[in-house]
């Protein structure tokens, strides 16, 4: 039987102390067009610019904002950057998952003592609106965390961007912040990243799955979830099992070309609207079979929601000791098989969905069959 385990975080204090997510940046092969799509489909609202036009030579910027989630789409305007090289072997895929804290000059400091290779030194922006410092240190393959003080400044976004000029308000969809975000790591380096975050970091692990609780008959996978003191940061992080075939691990490794941001997960007070209204826009979901939910109310008890619109969307439901919660996931975003999004709504439920894993992952191997890649 699979191990499962849900441990309780062994510190009293907090020995890095993060606010949140501050944003997630992209690095993307159309920055315009991206933004027009996240707008369009997610509904994120255009919230401010950086390009050629405000003194940035080598790229172009977007900020997306809904509620609490804010999103950095860039792209290079120069074939020779690291921008364009990151883009050409990996498609577009998340560079960056930038941590809001108080004071990013200590906090960097701190990292680097602690193991932390770093990826750029503490720099100070300043505009009329006053001064964000920014520091980052690398994690697995080339992802990077930003670490982002922002108590001085009262703009839109930082120094360097300027209100976005075009049409950039939007309904919203009724995304609120960001719960967690997947990274997937080669064969044998998931415990290296888990001591990693716990060192550098301070993190905890919440969860550990193993092959078996995480498998078909064709693939599996283990995953570990670790979170920082106060739990708004939560990684869980996957690394491929063997198996009879490819496992949606693999597959991601493959065409992403080594480590990465797998997917990431946004909440929502009410996923029954929110994925309608994603699905009327043109969101394509994975889809389990029927018969899930003829039993879906044995396996997880009673539940706030009409279970029809639950069975009509595809939204999956699980139950852990401190409640449920409704998720669902999308296919991937972009041709390569590599990042897609998680809606998730908790009803107490502090986990992850484990009663879901083997529905889903048959999901996704059927999508995977159909790509020639299972």
């Amino acid at each position: 039987m699979g191990t499962a385990t849900l441990t309780a975080p062994e510190q009293v204090t907090d020995t890095f102390p993060i606010n949140g997510t501050d944003f997630i940046e992209f690095y993307v092969g159309n920055a315009k067009q991206a933004a027009h799509f996240y707008r369009n489909v997610f509904g994120y609202k255009i919230l401010a610019y950086r390009g050629p036009e405000t003194g940035t030579r080598d790229r172009a910027s977007y900020i997306l904002e809904q509620d609490k989630v804010r999103l950095v789409l860039t792209t290079a305007l120069r074939p020779d950057s690291e921008i364009a090289a990151h883009v050409h072997k990996h498609g577009d895929g998340v560079k960056d998952i930038a941590l809001w804290v108080d004071d990013a000059r200590k906090a960097f400091r701190l990292a680097v003592e602690r193991g932390a290779k770093p990826a750029y030194e503490p720099k100070s922006l300043v505009d009329e609106n006053g001064e964000v410092v920014l520091a980052g240190i690398h994690t697995y393959g080339e992802t990077i965390h930003s670490l982002v003080e922002r108590k001085n400044y009262k703009g839109p976004f930082m120094p360097g961007f300027v209100p976005f000029a075009g049409k950039g308000d939007s309904q919203g969809v009724g995304l609120k912040y960001i719960d967690h975000c997947v990274g997937n790591v080669e064969l044998g380096a998931m415990n290296k990243w888990v001591k990693y975050y716990a060192d550098v970091l301070g993190f905890t692990q919440l969860i550990s799955f193993d092959d078996k609780a995480i498998s078909t008959e064709y693939s599996a996978l283990m995953s570990k979830v670790v979170a920082n003191g106060n739990g708004r940061i939560k990684f869980p992080l996957n690394e491929p099992a063997k198996g009879k075939k490819k496992s949606q691990i693999d597959e991601y490794l493959e065409f992403y070309e080594g480590p990465g941001c797998q997917h990431i997960a946004i909440a929502t007070d009410n996923i029954i609207d929110t994925v309608t209204k994603l699905r009327d826009n043109g969101v394509e979901f994975l889809r389990v079979p029927g018969t899930y939910y003829d039993t879906v109310t044995e396996r997880v008890g009673k539940i706030d929601e009409d279970l029809a619109p639950i069975r009509d969307l595809g939204i999956l439901v699980d139950r852990d000791e401190e409640g449920y919660l409704l998720q669902i996931f999308s296919k991937p975003m972009e041709d390569r098989p590599t990042l897609f999004y998680e809606i998730i709504q908790r009803k107490g439920a502090k986990s992850f969905g484990a009663g879901n894993f083997k529905a889903l992952f048959e999901a996704l191997e059927r999508e995977q069959d159909l790509r020639g890649n299972l």
